[in-house]
């Protein structure tokens, strides 16, 4: 099974050291500090980056070289969506700008009143994109593991305040599943990752950049099981400076029975992720063999 253990990287002393920087001195400044800690996880975070560089060499079939330029690049990629969450989310002074694509599907979500299901991947910044749909109108909750370390989180909560989002945290004890029940009976917006799962979680299998891969059955059980329309939804950086957020049509299954609603989704959501990661392939940010079985 894959080894991801929805933990990040990184220290209380780095995150300081990086938001010091974009006080005093800026983004790109950050961005070039970056480079250097980007190149220390190139060269030390050994198993992380041989899954990277496979993805690149056998997934996307790059050359050597290309695939350990694109493996560092990748690494320093991620590093910017951190710094850029953090000054978006802060509300510090930035030149950001950003392009909705489909921003009319979820209105269009909204008005159905069934609550609503949003589907995306580690693949862009996730934050920036949960942190745009405010311009919504309605209530968003964000679905996420609670894998931050305690202290990163509140040096973290103290830089961005608190979020315009509700965080709906997964517990051993599924009482994340009435959470969401709640959010949709109040119709709200329900937002959560569907490409990685932790060890013992059910999964569905499906065939992902030409193998088969396995991802977590919780997202569209939940589909299934409270009939609500579906978008797939994604935030990508296209410049320094620059963002666009996708929204898939809206899509409502619930004409179907619930292992086709389930079927008939995976292999939607499955397209439409592997469409992002060949349009953006340094922005899908994935450090585990993805197709272990």
């Amino acid at each position: 099974m894959p080894s991801w253990r929805g933990k990040s990287k990184g220290t209380p002393l780095g995150y300081r050291i990086f938001v010091a920087v974009l006080k005093n001195l800026g983004v790109f400044p950050a961005y070039f500090m970056l480079r250097f800690v980007a190149f220390y996880y190139f060269l030390f975070s050994w198993k992380s980056t041989t899954h990277s560089y496979h993805y690149f060499n056998r997934k996307l079939g790059y050359k050597r070289l290309k695939s350990l330029v694109n493996t560092y690049q990748n690494y320093y990629e991620f590093g910017q969506s951190i710094i850029d969450k953090v000054v978006v989310m802060s509300g510090m002074p930035n030149k950001f700008t950003f392009d909705f694509d489909g921003e009319e599907n979820l209105h269009q979500m909204v008005a159905m009143k069934k609550g609503g299901l949003l589907l995306s991947a580690h693949i862009g910044n996730w934050e920036i994109a949960g942190h745009l749909l405010k311009r919504l109108n309605t209530q968003i909750n964000i679905v996420m593991f609670d894998g931050e370390n305690e202290q990163i989180k509140e040096y973290l909560s103290s830089v961005t305040g608190k979020m315009s989002v509700n965080v709906i945290l997964i517990k051993n004890d599924l009482s994340h599943i009435y959470e969401i029940s709640e959010a949709f009976k109040n119709n709200e917006l329900v937002c959560m990752h569907a490409d990685r799962f932790m060890d013992g979680n059910k999964t569905l299998l499906c065939s992902f950049l030409d193998e088969a891969a396995r991802f977590p059955m919780g997202p569209f059980v939940l589909a299934a099981r409270f009939r609500v329309p579906v978008s797939f939804v994604f935030g990508m950086k296209e410049s320094s400076l620059h963002y666009h957020f996708f929204a898939s049509r809206v899509t409502d299954y619930s004409y179907l029975a619930k292992n086709e609603v389930m079927e008939k989704m995976l292999k939607d959501f499955v397209g439409a992720m592997e469409q992002k990661v060949k349009q953006y392939p340094r922005q899908w940010f994935n450090y585990y063999n993805f197709w272990q079985q």
